[in-house]
């Protein structure tokens, strides 16, 4: 697979699955300082949208194995499930670094048969994210009810209570959190 996108940091030590279903991060290759992403897996309630809106991640060490009790896939599942290019084995606190005095980069994230000079020109394509209409990316396109209550360890989602009270929100990229 192959991707493009406005390279970024982020410096969490946990949530990345909350980032990569961050609708603020559409068209975003997302570099992940902490060392070990993936060692917790995911699992269908630690999601804020309805689908992966990163363009891409970049991360340091990917674990073979995750280990949570909440987790129901590897981060190498999800992220292939969901048509996600990843690298990993990268320096992403170097990467964060030059991110950080150069400012946000086009990138090109590509697997299998690298083609260096079609990677540099795919990333040099790249329009940015600078007077892009994302709202028109993010917001859905059909009503939906919003039906999770509040939140419990050791049982998850309840219910909604039933409340006299009704609330509609538009969705241009809602975040579930």
């Amino acid at each position: 697979g192959q991707t493009v996108g406005e390279v970024v940091f982020n410096t969490s030590m946990t949530g990345y699955q909350e980032i990569l279903t961050d609708p603020s991060y559409t068209k975003q290759i997302v570099t992940l300082t902490y060392p070990h992403i993936g060692n917790t897996g995911v699992n269908a309630e630690d999601v804020e949208s309805g689908k992966v809106y990163a363009s891409g991640l970049i991360i340091r060490d990917l674990p073979l194995v995750n280990s949570n009790w909440r987790s129901e896939q590897t981060l190498s599942e999800y992220l292939t499930a969901n048509g996600v290019v990843a690298i990993a084995d990268i320096d992403t606190r170097k990467l964060t670094r030059i991110l950080r005095e150069k400012g946000a980069q086009a990138g090109c994230i590509i697997a299998g048969n690298v083609n260096e000079a079609e990677a540099l020109a795919q990333a040099k394509a790249f329009p940015g994210l600078s007077g892009m209409d994302l709202a028109k990316v993010v917001t859905v396109d059909r009503a939906y009810e919003f039906t999770e209550g509040e939140w419990d360890l050791v049982e998850g989602y309840s219910k909604p209570s039933n409340s006299q009270f009704n609330v509609v929100a538009f969705d241009y990229g809602v975040k579930r959190n």
